[in-house]
């Protein structure tokens, strides 16, 4: 069907022939335990090189000397989880090519965070992304979006550890619960004690065989049924290839605005200001660095997006040609790509192996980043601020065990995702729910100076209300009417993805013949939309809320915190446009240095000649000299 308009799945092509049981060989074995091995050893090589000479900020932070392009794989390998190499094939089969529309949106995705993100928060020598919030409003913002984070990151890191490992259980015969076990026990070993820096060099490497595994795919695949020129004409001539579809709809599932504009607002919750990606820009050893490696990731996304697409129509191709068995064509989705892989591969041995490593290196590496980041919000956002007093020593020792213990918790979640059956779903959803509100958060602070802390709490709160509202009502009505439901924006870590639950019913969306009236209406807004539906209702409420109690009149307002979007806007105008709008910039008697008066700029906030409040904006031109920034005063009405 043609994606977002038509109103069922495509006919699975099959045979009346047995399955062909798909098993590992040796030489698989050996590729899969290597690709375990080296991981760990990666990670211990880093955890026992300088033992005992660590720090927290080594730990932690990789002590903020990376480089870019180690930087940049890593930024990449947090959010391609194993999810989304099953998902994004089998979307592409069942669906078209609509999807691949996506990639439009990595340009402002990308673009935005290395221009307005990574600088305020490079400058400001933060940790944890969380503290920026303290910084801009006070510590019990800073308290709720490090809660709302971490039971984002708890509820989703046991169901990408088991969902993967279930999928290929029923594929391969391969053991459930010593994947889940290995995985998490190596995952965990190598995250509590190499830290961030052996995080992200594993990041490299599984990075790496993530792309040999798929490019490995796509090759054999392509051969076999007669190169990619007839691959793209098989797929046109059955109605694969989409055009652009121009709808902007809203509640159609997929069409071109939906894809090129609602997904900056997925990348932007994922790229801009969610902490597993702000810990690895903050490592990098200069802003430039962190801007750089965030450009890096531009062609690297829109590498993988093609390589999962191409992969899709060579499985749809090949199964033109070589039907699939009857249950294989019963199978849910999410299996499709192993079902052929395991196929399209079996007289090559290893390199079944080598794409299960592949399918592990995503969950490894989005594991991976989720332990070292939440033990690095507890530890800087929940701890330190309430015992100072910890040693060096003291600290490094608890950042380690918290990584251990969220290790533990981790199995804990993917033994409890085993037990929850269709509720696996609504728990997969709930990350795609709390990534929006977060990223209007942090939107409340930085665009909008009269925001108050009163206004980000309740701004938050009604976000999160409404995303669980609009989140959970779609699932339930989904379900109501014996449709498999649409995870929310599960796109937030990565794509939007597929994934085999316990009863092997698929997470993706279908359309119902009739059109949804009322409520019914509200709950199919299309998932891309939910990042920017649910942000802009946290901006709204957020601003409202400060407006009613008195803005940021009577409280101290850190100019660092502040992105001056106006000031930029306007910057571009001709100057006699420029002259015409109210807000006014002193550029000689209202320019002040902090070094001459650090007292006065302490707060950011001073009086003019006038006695009316100014606010203290960097000028540019001095943020990258090595002398102190100088500020220019503007007016502000709080």
């Amino acid at each position: 069907m043609s994606v977002g308009v038509s109103t069922s799945a495509p006919l699975l092509p099959a045979s009346d022939t047995n399955t062909v049981t798909s098993t590992f060989s040796l030489v698989d074995y050996v590729v899969f335990v290597l690709l375990l091995v080296l991981s760990l050893a990666i990670g211990l090589y880093h955890a026992f090189r300088g033992w005992g000479r660590h720090t927290v900020g080594q730990l932690l932070m990789a002590d903020r000397k990376m480089s870019c392009l180690p930087v940049a794989l890593s930024l990449l390998a947090t959010f391609q989880s194993a999810v989304a190499i099953l998902g994004v094939p089998s979307e592409i089969y069942r669906f078209g090519t609509q999807y691949w529309f996506l990639g439009c949106c990595y340009f402002l995705g990308l673009l935005i965070p290395a221009h307005v993100f990574i600088p305020v928060f490079y400058r400001l020598h933060l940790t944890s992304a969380y503290e920026y919030l303290e910084l801009r409003f006070n510590k019990a913002v800073r308290v709720c979006g490090t809660v709302t984070f971490i039971f984002q990151m708890v509820i989703y890191m046991g169901v990408v550890l088991y969902a993967p490992s279930l999928a290929l259980n029923a594929v391969t015969g391969f053991d459930l619960w010593l994947s889940v076990l290995t995985l998490g026990v190596v995952c965990t070993v190598y995250t509590a004690l190499g830290g961030l820096k052996a995080v992200i060099w594993t990041d490299v490497f599984q990075t790496l065989v993530m792309f040999l595994g798929q490019l490995v795919v796509i090759i054999v695949g392509s051969v076999k049924v007669g190169g990619l020129g007839h691959v793209w004409k098989v797929a046109s001539q059955h109605g694969r290839i989409s055009g652009i579809v121009l709808d902007p709809d809203p509640f159609v599932r997929h069409t071109f605005w939906t894809l090129a504009f609602g997904g900056v607002f997925m990348m932007l919750s994922l790229y801009g200001v969610n902490q597993a990606q702000v810990q690895r820009y903050l490592s990098s050893r200069t802003e430039k660095a962190a801007v750089l490696s965030c450009y890096a990731v531009f062609p690297c996304q829109q590498l993988v997006l093609c390589m999962s697409c191409l992969i899709g129509l060579v499985m749809f191709v090949y199964y033109q040609e070589y039907p699939m068995s009857t249950q294989q064509a019963q199978a849910a989705p999410d299996q499709f790509v192993l079902y052929f892989v395991m196929d399209l591969l079996k007289d090559l041995p290893g390199l079944p192996g080598l794409f299960v490593a592949c399918l592990f290196s995503g969950s490894l590496s989005t594991i991976s980043s989720a332990f070292n980041s939440l033990a690095t919000v507890t530890m800087e956002d929940l701890i330190r601020p309430w015992f100072p007093q910890f040693s060096e020593v003291q600290a490094i020792m608890l950042s380690r065990i918290l990584a251990f213990g969220y290790g533990l918790l981790c199995l804990g979640m993917a033994y409890i995702s085993s037990q929850m059956g269709p509720v696996l779903q609504a728990a997969l959803s709930i990350f795609g729910m709390v990534g929006g509100p977060l990223l209007g958060l942090f939107c409340l602070g930085m665009f909008f100076p009269c925001a108050n802390p009163s206004g980000a709490i309740v701004g938050l709160l009604a976000g999160l209300i409404m995303a669980f509202w609009i989140g959970i009502g779609s699932i339930v009505t989904n379900m109501a009417s014996g449709m498999a439901p649409s995870p929310p924006n599960i796109s937030s870590f990565s794509l939007p993805s597929n994934l085999t639950s316990v009863t092997m019913t698929t997470l993706m969306p279908s359309t119902t013949l009739s059109k949804p009236t009322g409520l019914q209406r509200l709950y199919s807004l299309s998932y891309l939309w939910y990042s920017a539906h649910n942000s802009t209702t946290v901006i709204v409420v957020g601003l409202i809320v400060s407006l009613l109690t008195g803005g940021m009149r009577g409280r101290t307002l850190n100019p660092r915190t502040i992105y001056p979007v106006l000031p930029k806007l306007i910057a571009l105008l001709p100057l006699s446009c420029q002259k015409r709008f109210h807000c006014i910039s002193y550029s000689q008697d209202l320019s002040v240095d902090t070094a001459t008066f650090p007292e006065k700029m302490s707060n950011g906030m001073l009086k003019n000649s006038r006695d009316k409040e100014v606010m203290a904006v960097p000028e540019e031109s001095s943020a990258h000299q090595g002398n102190s920034p100088t500020f220019i005063l503007q007016e502000t009405s709080l």
